[in-house]
C-alpha cells in the first residue's frame, strides 16, 4: 500500500427476509423488533396495488399499531418530505415500514432522521449543496419493503431528494439512515409495467457496473481523521462478490422480467439482482452515471414516461442509464480487465483487452434498445444548450465523484454529455 493512502474500507447492510411470500411474517418482525406503534410510508400508486395495506393488515394482526400514509410523490422532493414529516410528529411512533420503490423507502428514511432528531432536511444533504450534519444519535427502527427490483433503497444508507427550488437531486447518507430490516418479496413485482421494469432494471445494473469499477479502497487518500472515511469506500473484495452476482442475474434474467412480467423466476431473480447490488453499492459507492444522474433528473421540463404517472419527470433508472456506455468507455483505461470481466458477466462470453473499450458499452447499447430504453439525452429534451448546466449539477455530487476511477474535469463531462446527446 502507497503511504497515505487508506488500506481499510468498511462494509455493512441490514438483515435480510427474502423469498416468495416473505411478506406474510412481517407483523412477527415488527414484533420482534419491539415495535408496538409504526408509520407506514407509501405513495398512492402502491397503494392501488393492495400492497400496503395487506402489510397494515399483517402488522396489527400481531397486536402492532399500524397507520398509513401514502403522499409519498413519485420521485420524492424536499416539498413532500417536508408533508410526511409533519404526519409523522403528529404522534411518537416508535417505528416506520416503507412499502414502495426507492422513493418511499428514502422519504421513510429522511421522515425517520427529521421527525427524529429535527432540523431542515438541507443540514444533512451531502456537500456541497447542504451542510453535511451527522444525525446526533439513532434512528427508530425502520423496516423496508421494496415493491420494484431497482434502487437497492432496502441496502443502503443513503437517502435521495429531487431539491425542487434548485433543480437538482442530492442524497442524505449515514450508517444510522439504513433501515433495521429489510423485507423482498419478489412476487410483489409481477404487476410492474414494462417501462418500470426496465428502468428499475438498469438501476440495479448501473449499482452493480459503478461500485465494480470505482477506484479501489486503497487507493484512496487516507482520511484526515480516524474513523472520518467517506460514506462510499471504493470498490473491495466484499462488496466485489455482490456485485458480480447482480451482474450475472441481470444479464440473464432483466429481458424476461420486461417482456413478461408474470415470469415469476425472472422476477425472482432480479429482485435479488437488486439487493445484491443495492448490497455491494451501498458501502463501496456509485460514480459517474448516478452522478449525472441527479442534474438530468432534476433539470427536466416536459419529458413524460411511458408506464409512469401523466407528470415531467425521467426515472432515475433511465437517467442513470442514457450516460452509462459513454462513461464507462471513457472509464475503460483505469481497469480495462474489470470492464471486460464485467461484459463477460453479463453475456456469459469470454472477452481478451485485444476486443477493447468498445465491449461493455456494445453489451450495455445492445440491452438498452432490447428492452426499449432511451439511448439519448435528447428523447429527454436536452441539447447542448444545457450541456454546461449539466456539467455544474454533475460536479456537485461529491458523494459519488469521490469514487470515479479517473480524474473528473469539466473537459471530460462535456465529451461524455456530448456523446449522449
Amino acid at each position: 500500500m502507497v503511504a497515505g493512502n487508506d488500506g481499510v474500507f468498511t462494509w455493512a447492510a441490514p438483515p435480510l427476509k427474502f423469498g416468495v411470500a416473505a411478506l406474510d411474517e412481517i407483523g412477527l418482525d415488527a414484533r420482534t423488533l419491539g415495535l408496538r406503534d409504526v408509520l407506514l410510508v407509501t405513495d398512492a400508486g402502491v397503494r392501488e396495488t393492495g400492497v400496503p395495506d395487506r402489510v397494515r393488515d399483517t402488522v396489527q394482526a400481531c397486536g402492532v399499531k399500524c397507520e398509513v400514509f401514502d403522499g409519498v410523490a413519485v420521485e420524492p422532493t424536499d416539498v413532500s418530505i417536508a408533508d410526511a414529516v409533519s404526519r409523522a410528529r403528529e404522534r411518537p411512533w416508535d417505528g416506520l415500514i416503507a412499502v414502495g420503490g426507492g422513493s418511499a423507502i428514502d422519504t421513510a428514511k429522511a421522515v425517520n432522521l427529521l421527525a427524529t432528531h429535527g432540523g431542515d432536511l438541507l443540514d444533512y444533504v451531502t456537500p456541497p449543496v447542504g451542510a453535511g450534519k451527522a444525525p446526533p444519535a439513532p434512528l427508530k427502527p425502520l423496516i423496508a419493503v421494496p415493491t420494484t427490483a431497482g434502487t437497492g433503497s432496502e441496502s443502503t444508507a443513503i437517502a435521495v431528494v429531487d431539491l425542487l427550488s434548485a433543480r437538482i437531486k442530492a442524497g442524505v447518507s449515514h450508517p444510522w439512515l439504513r433501515p433495521a430490516l429489510a423485507v423482498v418479496d419478489p412476487q410483489v413485482t409481477v404487476s410492474l409495467p414494462p417501462e418500470v421494469t426496465a428502468a428499475s432494471g438498469m438501476d440495479v445494473l448501473s449499482h452493480a457496473l459503478e461500485s465494480y469499477t470505482a477506484i479501489r479502497f486503497d487507493t484512496r487518500a487516507a482520511p484526515a481523521e480516524a474513523g472520518k472515511r467517506p460514506a462510499f469506500s471504493g470498490a473491495n473484495p466484499i462488496s466485489d462478490g455482490w456485485c458480480e452476482q447482480a451482474l450475472r442475474l441481470v444479464g440473464r434474467y432483466l429481458r424476461a422480467a420486461v417482456f413478461n412480467g408474470r415470469d415469476l423466476e425472472a422476477r425472482y431473480h432480479m429482485a435479488l439482482a437488486s439487493t445484491c447490488a443495492g448490497t455491494g453499492f451501498g458501502n463501496a459507492g456509485t460514480h459517474l452515471p448516478h452522478a449525472a444522474a441527479y442534474p438530468i433528473a432534476g433539470m427536466v421540463d416536459a419529458y413524460q414516461p411511458a408506464g409512469y404517472p401523466a407528470m415531467p419527470m425521467v426515472p432515475h433508472g433511465q437517467a442513470v442509464a442514457i450516460t452509462a456506455p459513454a462513461v464507462f468507455e471513457w472509464t475503460y483505461p483505469a481497469g480495462p480487465d474489470r470492464h471486460l470481466r464485467a461484459a463477460e458477466l453479463l453475456t456469459g462470453e469470454t472477452f481478451s483487452r485485444a476486443d477493447g473499450a468498445q465491449v461493455l458499452p456494445s453489451v450495455l447499447r445492445e440491452l438498452m434498445t432490447d428492452i426499449e430504453m432511451p439511448t439519448r439525452l435528447r428523447a429527454f429534451g436536452y441539447g447542448e444548450d444545457d450541456v454546461e448546466a449539466l456539467i455544474d449539477g454533475t460536479l456537485r455530487q461529491t458523494r459519488q465523484l469521490g469514487v470515479v476511477p479517473r480524474p473528473v474535469t469539466r473537459e471530460a463531462l462535456a465529451r461524455i454529455l456530448r456523446a449522449c446527446l
